[in-house]
């Protein structure tokens, strides 16, 4: 019953901070716009989202079978800096593609940035809205208003 209650925020929570991820990014992108040979970096956001709340896409929910747990002869196997493989916290960074060619080798395209830059905001904006909605129905829901 309480992770009923709880799965919503959680989920809302951790594209909050992979939206704050990808803004720092963004930003790090935009700085370095004129810095010789910098090679813009980017994160597929739904697959960072997937992989950090361990849930599949909803194409492959409806048709996959429940996940088991890999058996290992040893706790130690398959595990990744000392944590099982797949638990992976922080988005695989990816580089952004080059739509045009510079002579100094820099990949930022800053029409694309800023339009990037505005996007996440607004959703950065949607998720806390939704995270404050929530809570505030379950203050509602406790308090009995």
């Amino acid at each position: 019953m309480l992770n009923r209650l709880t799965d919503s925020i959680n989920f809302q929570s951790e594209a909050l901070r992979l939206r704050s991820e990808r803004q720092r990014l963004i930003a790090s992108n935009i700085a370095n716009a004129d810095t010789p040979g910098y090679i813009a970096k980017d994160f597929d956001f739904s697959a960072a989202l997937r992989q950090a709340t361990g849930a599949s896409s909803s194409a492959q929910s409806a048709l996959a079978q429940p996940r088991l747990a890999m058996a290992t002869a040893n706790p130690g196997h398959m595990n990744l800096n000392g944590q099982p493989a797949g638990s992976r916290q922080d988005p695989e960074l990816g580089y952004a593609t080059n739509s045009m060619s510079s002579l100094d080798n820099n990949t930022v395209d800053m029409d694309r940035e800023r339009a990037n830059f505005a996007d996440n905001t607004v959703r950065y904006e949607a998720t806390l809205r939704f995270i404050n909605g929530s809570l505030k129905t379950l203050n509602t829901a406790i308090t009995g208003q």
